[in-house]
């Protein structure tokens, strides 16, 4: 059980896409079982790898009321979104103190490989699906800011580069 150091933005790793995971080792399970410390004691409701300086295609995502439930995913890929959007506000321990409304689909089918190694397919809906879909951008070197327009993208890191100090 071991909670491990989110980096600061302007991290290169935050911009830096994940390798593909080939296989669930002991490894890659024990990088899953840090994240999900590490999210817990966020609080959060998603972390992928990358935010911790692992480059590896791995993220975890617990959107339930009473926590505990936990998705382990490796090499998560978006097959299917609902053309339905959800907006919701959306945050990172990599920028703390800011945040910005994100309109995503409602709706997605992931496919990934589970702890047991096996590919899975899942529906993920509402903040379970916005929580997946911001996991996958970190792992393709994507922040959530880069959803918005350059204006208010500037606006927010200028926020969060004076709440620094």
């Amino acid at each position: 059980m071991t909670t491990r150091l989110c980096l600061p933005w302007p991290n290169k790793c935050l911009r830096t896409p994940a390798e593909p995971v080939d296989t669930i080792t002991d490894e890659i399970r024990a990088i899953w079982d840090d994240m999900i410390d590490t999210m817990e004691a966020m609080p959060g409701v998603g972390l992928a790898a990358n935010q911790i300086g692992i480059l590896k295609r791995l993220a975890v995502v617990d959107a339930s009321e009473d926590r505990g439930r936990a998705v382990r995913m490796a090499n998560p890929e978006i097959l299917h979104a609902s053309v339905q959007l959800r907006s919701h506000e959306e945050a990172s321990p990599n920028l703390p103190g800011v945040f910005a409304k994100i309109e995503r689909p409602r709706a997605v089918t992931v496919r990934f490989m589970g702890a047991d190694g096996t590919v899975h397919e899942q529906d993920f809906v509402g903040l379970w699906a916005t929580s997946v879909q911001h996991q996958i951008d970190h792992l393709n070197g994507k922040m959530y800011f880069d959803h918005l327009s350059k204006t208010k993208r500037d606006m927010l890191l200028r926020r969060a580069n004076k709440l620094k100090g």
